[in-house]
């Protein structure tokens, strides 16, 4: 039996006992029976497959004779890459939009920012479990943030419990630039207007989560409207396309047949 490998067909159902076992996108399965994926890693596959599809289904890569998803070439990326780009075609924001962003985010755009900052990594690794971990990291923010917490305890916190090499030096990263850091953090520790001291709440970011505190803040030099307007323009272009391209893959995921894997979907191609 085949399977036309595109649109919303369903001719290559699984059975019962295998859509158990395996996800499958329009009926293709995309791991074989007791293959285990993380969670992550099956949402990869099942997109490009979405994807694969849909190219499939413009005439823009051939049907694929088998029930099982053949992964995407270096051949099939720079076709269904091309299918994106005509979807979503990069558009330059215009002067307007621009001066108003860099009216709204000042702060961002000053050179020679710094911070000193020191933290507490509760770090999340596979096996590990999330509420507990978040409730230990939130039982030490809240030590940290009592009144009259003694002043060395964040140091000694951090060499017994942080998951970062940092904790050895009692938590301390020294100083560091907003481009060093992982995005959420950097918008954690240069929040504008935001003074100098412990956080208030978790920091969540890749790593896990953070009980941090900025030392000291160093504001850096403010720069012209001339100096960022192509670095704005750039990043407001490319804001622009990442939405339309997460709106073009939920309708795709809206019209199909997905099982044994979570994906975000629209049932609408009007979805904002």
């Amino acid at each position: 039996m085949s399977a036309c490998g595109g649109g919303n067909c369903t001719c290559g159902g699984a059975s019962a006992a295998q859509a158990s076992a395996v996800a499958t996108v329009n009926g293709i399965a995309l791991n074989a029976d007791g293959e285990q994926l993380d969670a992550g890693d099956l949402r990869e596959r099942a997109w490009g497959e979405l994807l694969r599809q849909e190219a499939v289904r413009q005439g823009r890569l051939p049907r694929h004779a088998d029930l099982a998803s053949p992964g995407i070439s270096a051949g099939d990326e720079a076709v269904i890459q091309q299918m994106l780009e005509e979807h979503a075609p990069l558009r330059a924001p215009d002067e307007q939009e621009c001066a108003r962003y860099y009216a709204a985010h000042r702060e961002r755009f000053r050179q020679g920012r710094r911070a000193r900052v020191r933290h507490v990594l509760f770090a999340v690794t596979p096996g590990v479990e999330v509420p507990a971990l978040a409730a230990r990291a939130e039982q030490a923010l809240i030590e940290l943030m009592h009144k009259d917490a003694p002043a060395g305890r964040f140091a000694e916190i951090a060499r017994e419990l942080s998951n970062c090499p940092s904790g050895q030096e009692g938590g301390e990263l020294g100083w560091i630039a907003p481009q060093e850091l992982a995005p959420e953090l950097a918008r954690a520790f240069f929040g504008e207007h935001e003074p100098a001291g412990m956080l208030p709440r978790l920091v969540h970011s890749r790593y896990g989560f953070h009980v941090a505190e900025v030392l000291e803040r160093e504001g850096g030099q403010e720069t012209s409207y001339e100096q960022v307007r192509e670095r704005i323009a750039m990043e407001l272009a490319q804001r622009s396309r990442a939405t339309a391209l997460h709106q073009y893959i939920r309708v795709l995921a809206g019209q199909a047949l997905v099982e044994g894997v979570e994906l975000e979907a629209a049932d609408s191609p009007l979805v904002q």
